[in-house]
């Protein structure tokens, strides 16, 4: 049996995957395992979710249950936000953002630290109030927001245990409009990166980095009566629904041209009835400081040359500072720079390291769910507390694998 990841560039080692029915079978399967992780919607471009023994919660028993103070909502780890926020809509409910793909499983995208974009908004985990997982031991452990080690447990890469159970924060329902605009300079990105990127509730810039101009930014603002002009920072208002690959039809992306929507139908860029396709294509992002967005940027642009056969669009956006150990936002306000390559792994790899390269004096942090060839664990600041609780709670190291013993080294 040959089973991949979505993008179809990576091939799983697993000898099985499992698909128990109970939790209770799922502790015996984890029980029995020499090395097993668990298995998702298979979104990740690198190895993190591979392992001799795979498992998938798909035959679980899905949950979406609104608690009773309507403050937040308790959903299987197997669940997508796509299903989430149906069911919050249903309530009049909402979560703080959304990632651009409503398809990803909800514990994987907590996991691997994953975001969708805004000054103020953290990433996906920030949302979490609670966390249920099964040990290496079998035991069901849960945890609360303000529990020892809980702000290690929400990243967890996997490495912790498998996530059952999650409960996320929510907020009263609200509605968003999307514009996008076309030719934005880049002297006048550079002059005024942050009025920019606070120039909506969410806000990425498309770029190729090699022309004179980024080539669109989709600026999605909270409420239904923003009225926008015809020119952003003298980026031209598009007349037509945009993909962020210009030459691709929009028919997947959510609706733009300020047409108003709910929150989970204009955060993602992508709209979660249509099923993406198997995705011929590598990612990789990086993240810097906020202050450090305009050098960082001039130093993509710099080697734009080397990397633009590979590339097919960036984009850049911003995340909030969070205090969750192994989030690549710890402690930091980010700024993200987002690479989609063609498919061709071993161009892709000499670009990446390319791109690592002219992000080195920026303290730059991966994306871990996505492609990246080197990192300095100098930058990971709670790296050494991370990996005491992932030796206390996984002391014979069932859930190491490959890429996390490759990456990461213990005390």
């Amino acid at each position: 049996m040959i089973e991949t990841n979505w993008a179809g560039n990576h091939r799983y080692r697993a000898d099985t995957i499992e698909h128990p029915a109970t939790i209770e079978a799922l502790a015996r399967i984890i029980l029995s395992a020499e090395h097993v992780r668990p298995l998702g919607s298979r979104h990740s471009f690198n190895d993190i979710a591979d392992a001799p023994v795979l498992v998938s919660l798909e035959q679980l028993d899905k949950t979406i249950e609104v608690c009773a103070d309507r403050t937040a909502v308790r959903v299987s780890g197997h669940a997508t936000y796509a299903e989430v926020a149906a069911r919050l809509g249903a309530e009049g409910l909402a979560l703080h953002n959304m990632a651009s793909l409503p398809h990803i499983s909800i514990a994987g995208a907590v996991a691997t630290g994953t975001h969708g974009s805004g000054d103020a908004n953290g990433n996906l985990a920030t949302a979490v109030t609670g966390l249920e997982l099964v040990t290496a031991d079998g035991a069901i452990v849960a945890v609360s927001k303000g529990d020892e080690n809980f702000d290690g447990m929400v990243v967890g890469l996997g490495a912790l245990g498998v996530v059952t159970h999650l409960t996320l924060a929510v907020e009263p329902s609200f509605e968003v409009q999307q514009f996008v605009f076309e030719g934005l300079r880049w002297e006048r990105l550079e002059e005024s990166f942050g009025a920019v990127f606070a120039g909506g509730y969410s806000v990425s810039v498309f770029t190729r980095w090699s022309e004179s101009a980024a080539e669109q930014v989709w600026v999605k603002c909270r409420g239904g009566d923003n009225q926008m002009a015809e020119r952003f920072f003298g980026a031209k208002a598009a007349t037509v629904d945009r993909h962020p690959i210009l030459e691709m039809p929009a028919d997947a992306c959510t609706a733009q041209l300020g047409v108003v929507g709910r929150w989970a139908d204009r955060l993602p860029h992508f709209r979660a009835g249509f099923t993406p396709s198997a995705g011929a294509e590598i990612q990789s992002e990086f993240f810097v400081a906020r202050d450090d967005a305009v050098g960082a940027m001039a130093a993509i642009r710099g080697i734009a040359h080397e990397i633009e056969p590979v590339l097919l669009v960036s984009e850049i956006r911003t995340i909030a500072a969070d205090g969750l150990w192994m989030s690549p936002h710890y402690g930091r306000a980010s700024t993200a720079l987002h690479f989609t390559w063609r498919q061709e792994p071993v161009a892709v790899h000499r670009a990446v390291a390319r791109v690592e390269e002219a992000l080195a004096p920026f303290s730059a942090r991966p994306h871990w769910g996505k492609v990246f060839t080197a990192f300095d664990s100098e930058g990971v600041d709670r790296l050494p507390d991370f990996l005491r609780l992932v030796d206390r709670l996984d002391p014979e190291g069932k859930f190491r694998n490959r890429w996390f013993d490759e990456w990461f080294t213990a005390p």
